[in-house]
């Protein structure tokens, strides 16, 4: 039980902060009132009127502003996905090289990792879009990678699966399960062996997303560029880019950190027992590692997730760029324009908050 002073303080600051929150929204009602405005979010519903160079959800200029944000909100989804998990990738590869005994891995790891961190994370994006992609050969002279995929300052042409009939409605199936069956498991089944038969739905699903594929659209150069699969923009490669290895940069080092901090015993017992360099790293010091690893990656994810917003400096339709920018200038609405901003963001992270703050609890030790 917390004590009294414990609680009352907790209630200042409680009460204190409400004052700020009502100060804000007085400050703003009289400003609007003033101006003859009022905050309404009846915008949302009206024609957009503008196309996106890039969409993974459908979007035409005749729909609404509603659908231009979760259309921009999607885009956002992508890349910080695919940044999240090449950072990963990359971070743990380069926290590796760091401490390896071969003088020209470290040496070259170290220095990789001291350049981008030291580096401003916009002026690494620009770099890639600018020079990098914007320098690559046109669609006729494109770099191609075993003859189905492709790579030109147009972007990364890709096979692309084509659906069957079902294909949406897995999509979302399997994602939904994906959130739901660890909570499933954890409410309906708790103490019951049957409780694994849970994690069986994700990859059945997954299975059954793949055998509806009808077949795959390969990327084909036709006049002047390319028709089937699919295109990634350099403005989405950049972006993807810029994110990944700046993140990855700080995971090196978050790596590096929880591996040196595990007790070298534990690394001459697994010698001991005959395992090789590998085998040690793979089964006995990263498993300890990663509950030292999770809380601080936690971080660096969520900043990757905000940082998609630097995107606006290149043109990749996120939400910041398309709607805290297209749909402001277009309404007019700037306070509903930022709050719904602000509010997606703040949905995002709070959402992968959780789920690693549970992944953290699942690997944590616990008290016997």
């Amino acid at each position: 039980m917390k004590a009294p002073h414990a609680l009352l303080l907790q209630g200042v600051a409680v009460l204190i902060g409400g004052l700020v929150i009502g100060w804000f929204a007085q400050n703003a009602a009289s400003n609007l009132a003033r101006r003859s405005m009022e905050l309404d979010f009846g915008f949302l519903g009206s024609a957009a009127g503008f196309s996106m160079p890039f969409q993974i959800l459908s979007f035409a200029p005749t729909d609404t502003y509603f659908l231009a944000l979760v259309t921009a909100f999607a885009n956002t989804l992508l890349v910080s996905a695919l940044g999240v998990v090449t950072a990963t990738v990359l971070g743990l590869g380069l926290g590796v090289l760091r401490l390896s005994p071969n003088w020209l891995l470290s040496t070259v790891s170290g220095a990789i990792v001291e350049l981008v961190r030291n580096t401003p994370q916009l002026l690494q994006i620009v770099f890639w879009y600018v020079g990098v992609l914007q320098l690559l050969p046109l669609a006729r002279q494109s770099l191609s990678f075993g003859d189905i995929a492709f790579l030109n300052i147009r972007g990364l042409f890709l096979p692309a699966p084509v659906g069957g009939p079902w294909s949406s409605a897995l999509i979302i199936a399997f994602f939904a399960s994906l959130a739901l069956v660890p909570l499933a498991r954890r409410h309906l089944a708790p103490e019951s062996h049957r409780s694994g038969l849970f994690w069986l739905i994700p990859p059945l699903l997954l299975l059954a997303l793949v055998l509806s594929v009808d077949g795959w659209s390969l990327p084909a150069l036709k006049g002047f560029n390319f028709v089937g699969g699919m295109v990634l923009p350099p403005e989405l490669v950049a972006l993807w880019a810029g994110l990944s290895l700046y993140t990855a940069a700080f995971i090196a080092e978050i790596v590096r950190a929880s591996v040196e901090a595990i007790g070298k015993g534990q690394v001459e017992a697994a010698r001991s027992l005959g395992l090789k360099p590998w085998l040690t790293l793979r089964l006995v010091v990263l498993p300890q590692a990663l509950r030292l690893m999770i809380p601080q990656m936690t971080n660096q994810y969520l900043n990757l997730i905000k940082s998609s917003s630097l995107g606006a400096a290149i043109a990749y339709p996120e939400i910041v760029q398309i709607f805290a920018g297209t749909v402001l200038n277009q309404s007019g609405r700037a306070i509903e324009v930022m709050v719904i901003v602000m509010g997606v963001f703040l949905m995002i992270n709070l959402a992968a908050s959780a789920a690693l703050a549970q992944l953290n609890q699942r690997v944590a030790l616990k008290e016997r």
